[in-house]
């Protein structure tokens, strides 16, 4: 509600615009257009979200799995274990007691870092393909639409894990890194 002044010869428009603020009040004319104003604002927003296409989640997800594969290629992951334990018991069960030093070490522990190092490779080789897809997705998307800068860090990190990944475990895997120790 408006305040009336005392000096109504002053201002005569400033009473009128008090009345219209009161009758505007009143019949609550102001607060029945304010909705109406918003739900075509949500309308309109709504409008521009389904014309905006994708929002690159899905290429999001692919740069962090990336990333993850490429990091499990270096750490290790179970299925390598479990894999290398596998073959660590194969060889002592194939081997006899009668068996010279070179034998039981080559199929006792060899093929174990060998099964290691091929399920090490395998890791950063889906971490360098999945890095790559991601980075090329773009060049067959939306040519308006460019993707975001933090979904191409981490598909770069993805791809330099997924390389120095398969280059550890190809030297892993050929006994030029950490290979068998010399038995006689």
């Amino acid at each position: 509600m408006g305040t009336k002044t005392v000096d109504n010869a002053a201002a005569p428009e400033a009473a009128a615009t008090d009345e219209a603020t009161e009758t505007t009040e009143e019949t609550g004319a102001e607060t029945s257009e304010r909705p109406e104003a918003s739900e075509e604002t949500v309308e309109a927003s709504e409008t521009a979200e389904d014309q905006a296409g994708p929002s690159g989640v899905g290429q999001g997800a692919g740069a962090v799995v990336s990333a993850a594969l490429g990091l499990v290629s270096l750490t290790g992951g179970w299925i390598g274990t479990v894999a290398s334990a596998r073959e660590s018991l194969i060889g002592q069960l194939e081997t006899s007691s009668s068996s010279s030093v070179a034998t039981m070490v080559k199929e006792g522990y060899g093929d174990a870092w060998q099964a290691g190092a091929l399920w090490a490779g395998l890791f950063a080789l889906a971490a360098l393909i999945t890095g790559v897809v991601v980075l090329a997705r773009p060049a067959f998307g939306a040519p308006g639409r460019p993707q975001a800068p933090w979904i191409k860090s981490v598909a770069w990190a993805g791809v330099a894990l997924g390389v120095v990944g398969l280059l550890l475990a190809v030297l892993k895997y050929t006994g030029v890194l950490l290979g068998l120790p010399a038995t006689g």
